[in-house]
């Protein structure tokens, strides 16, 4: 399964908003899991089985809990049993139908 995930505190009293130190907690977390993930801007993705994902989910969440009086955590799963190793495959999938389209236009 694919998880992309954004976990967040807000309450934290800071007067500029900013909330990297308690995301750059959660994305070692994620890091240390030593599973395939990818992190941007605004999400992290990471694959593996159900459950181990949503151990390093709820091991990230708890990591950024200690930064402010509250976590918000979005979360989009890709379920599709059988399958591996998806978090490139999908991306390569994407770029061969772009590079088809542009090749019919």
């Amino acid at each position: 399964m694919l998880v992309a995930f954004s976990v967040a505190p807000s309450g934290t009293g800071r007067a500029d908003g900013s909330v990297h130190d308690a995301v750059a907690a959660a994305v070692k977390v994620v890091r240390d899991s030593g599973l395939p993930h990818r992190t941007t801007s605004m999400f992290t993705e990471i694959e593996g089985e159900w459950d181990e994902v949503f151990d390093v989910v709820k091991r990230a969440t708890d990591a950024v809990a200690p930064y402010g009086s509250r976590v918000s955590l979005v979360l989009k799963a890709d379920i599709r049993p059988g399958y591996s190793g998806e978090l490139d495959a999908k991306i390569e999938r994407l770029e061969a139908a772009i590079d088809r389209q542009a090749d019919e236009a």
